[in-house]
């Protein structure tokens, strides 16, 4: 069985996962958190090599305020015991997204887990906080054209691979499969530029119950496509 090199994941579901178990929403991330390190365990066990994580998007700010304090809260928690668990699993973790919005101490936190975390050469597990796509071009789009402007590049030299190197991904190989969580079939703004190519994996399993069977179902399923560049099938 082929395993894709890039795996994307939308974390969905969690609160609903929690309602239907008489339980708060909270409830349903704090489980949802926990399960983070089963998959990325299972990943690395398959032989994935990148697995970029939407954890917090740009739009999630506009939920009820206890709710993102209470997210807030638990990626802090998770992003300081991850470095523990990224030297137990020889991890690498980075984060993107536009991180100034987050408290000084937040960022601390990252800042400290990528540096503990950067000369392991196991999986590749990027989490994508306070992430929009759009916001990510945008802010790639206005860095491009300050280095124009300051002469450190030229408008013909932009292509493709030079726009992307400004993207917060620029230093990781665009998805071959994204997969959705908990019956959602929308990209609700993630990585709309990198998934330009990847193929699409839509389950009804929320979150906290995705399992490396379920992931096992999406590599299958991935297998099982006819993946095509420009008409050419991919050998």
């Amino acid at each position: 069985m082929k395993v894709p090199q890039h795996v994307a994941i939308i974390l969905d579901g969690n609160g609903r996962w929690a309602k239907a178990k008489g339980m708060p929403r909270n409830y349903g991330h704090t489980v949802g958190a926990k399960n983070v390190e089963t998959v990325c365990q299972a990943a690395d066990e398959l032989g994935v090599k990148y697995l970029t994580l939407y954890a917090f998007s740009t739009e999630n700010w506009n939920r009820p305020k206890n709710e993102v304090d209470a997210l807030m809260k638990l990626l802090e928690s998770y992003l300081k015991n991850c470095i523990r668990t990224a030297d137990k699993n020889h991890m690498r973790v980075r984060v993107i997204g536009e991180i100034d919005r987050l408290t000084p101490e937040f960022q601390k936190k990252i800042e400290d887990l990528e540096k503990a975390s950067a000369g392991n050469t196991g999986l590749n597990l990027t989490i994508a906080i306070n992430y929009g796509s759009r916001d990510e071009i945008l802010r790639a789009m206005k860095h491009m054209m300050a280095d124009i402007r300051e002469g450190k590049l030229t408008e013909d030299e932009v292509d493709e691979k030079i726009f992307s190197s400004y993207l917060d991904t620029g230093d990781l190989p665009d998805p071959d499969l994204l997969i959705r969580t908990s019956g959602e079939q929308r990209l609700s703004n993630y990585l709309l530029w990198q998934l330009a190519y990847s193929e699409f994996y839509f389950t009804d399993v929320p979150w906290p119950d995705f399992h490396k069977k379920e992931l096992e179902l999406a590599i299958e399923a991935y297998n099982n496509r006819d993946r095509r560049f420009g008409g050419l099938k991919e050998e």
